[in-house]
Parts: structure tokens; sequence; C-alpha cells
């Protein structure tokens, strides 16, 4: 196959793996413009096949090998799909009826990011928001980490963090910043609605711009070590749900 029929329009993102594409044909908020997949098809087809529509998109067959060079990994279970783009939220002005919200300060790993917004969509996060500037965005990868199912959440993409806060703060939010120390004990704190759960950077945590602009909270935890970035937002996001 030429690399000219790999070439994918600007406007165009991959998914790859079968939860991924089955929770995009779920969602419906994007449509599927082409299957690459090999051919005969892989045993994941038959996952995805009760999803599709009636009128297949365009469907080429290709090797494995052309498939772990579309999505710049091996994990694509023999599928990779091409879509239009996905849709960010900007004006959080509209998100004042949504009860809890995420924001996330500076996650660089895909794989964490991916995981976060995983654990937000089975604790009921109404929303979550990313800094353009700070950070990992939406990529294939993301969109594998998370199963898929960042398909389902609305997703808010703001140029400043301060500036978020602060907006959110006058629409009424009550704003927790999980720390790793120096907060109050997540799992004895009462969250309050409307709220907004602010996790940080894997290294360095909440920006200190932010990190004063809402109640401090902390999760025990064995001597001086520390949780996964993914893990402890994880904890936090089920304790801010299913906590007191």
């Amino acid at each position: 196959m030429s690399k000219a029929r790999f070439s994918v329009a600007s406007r165009t993102e991959l998914l790859y793996g079968v939860h991924p594409i089955i929770e995009c044909l779920k969602a419906k908020k994007r449509k599927i413009l082409s299957f690459y997949t090999t051919k005969p098809f892989p045993k994941a087809w038959k996952r995805i096949k009760p999803y599709l529509p009636s009128r297949l998109p365009n469907v080429q067959h290709v090797s494995r090998e052309a498939l772990t060079r579309l999505a710049g990994s091996p994990d694509h279970m023999g599928i990779v799909a091409a879509v239009s783009p996905f849709k960010y939220a900007t004006n959080l002005k509209k998100a004042s009826e949504k009860p809890r919200l995420l924001l996330l300060d500076g996650v660089q790993d895909v794989g964490n990011l991916g995981a976060i917004l995983r654990s937000a969509y089975c604790t009921n996060i109404d929303g979550v928001v990313l800094c353009r500037k700070r950070g990992a965005l939406l990529t294939p990868a993301v969109f594998k980490a998370s199963a898929g199912l960042a398909e389902h959440l609305p997703i808010y993409l703001v140029d400043s963090l301060p500036q978020a806060v602060r907006e959110l703060k006058e629409l009424g939010y009550h704003m927790y910043m999980a720390v790793a120390q120096d907060g109050d004990d997540a799992s004895d704190v009462a969250f309050k609605l409307p709220h907004c759960l602010v996790i940080g950077s894997e290294e360095k945590g909440i920006d200190e711009k932010i990190r004063g602009m809402g109640h401090r909270v902390t999760l025990p935890q064995r001597d001086t070590s520390s949780y996964n970035a993914s893990v402890a937002a994880g904890i936090f996001l089920f304790l801010s749900a299913y906590g007191r």
C-alpha cells in the first residue's frame, strides 16, 4: 500500500483499538469517515459490527505493519478509524448547571490523562476542564487509555487556568485542590455541590497560582511515598462522588 493512501486530512483524527471506536459509535458525537483494517477482518471486527451504521463507511484493507505505522502504536487490535475531530467546549458559563466538574492542571502523560478521564466517566463527572497551554490534550493514545469513555464527556478547553478558576468560583463552584500534603483528609471532607475538583501535574502538582484558590484536600498515604497521578485522581474522584 502506498503512503499516499495513509494521508489524513488536517481536520481528521484517528482512533485505534476496539473500545475507542465502539464508544465513538455509541456516543454519536462525531462521524467515522474511514476504517483501515486487515484482510480477512480481525476478530475484533465482530465486536464493532453491531454498532456500525447501515451505510458502512469506507473500508481499506492493509497490513498490520501499516496499521501500526498509522496508529503510532501496535495496540490497534487490527483496526484504525479516521473520524471527524473531537469538539471541545470553550464557554465555562454553559457549565453552570453541571454539579460536578474536574479541572486538570498540567497532566503530561497521555496514559495518565486517559485513565483519569475513564475514572471521571465512571464517577459521573459532568465535565472536564483542560488548559490549552498546560498538559496533554486529547490524542489517539488518550482515547485508547480511556477505553473510549472520553467520547462521552463534555471537555472544556481554556487558555488560562487562574481565569478559569476565578470564573468557576463566580459561578458558585466550590473548588477542591488535590494536594500531596498540607490538606484536609479527603475521606473526611463533605464535598459540597456544585464543585470542581482540581488535579495537578505528575511532578509539580497544582500550580502555585491557583493552589490557594480553593479547599485543599489530600489522601492518607504511607510515609513519604506518593500515589501514581491517575490512581490518586481516581481515589479523589470516588471520594468526591461517593464519600461523605
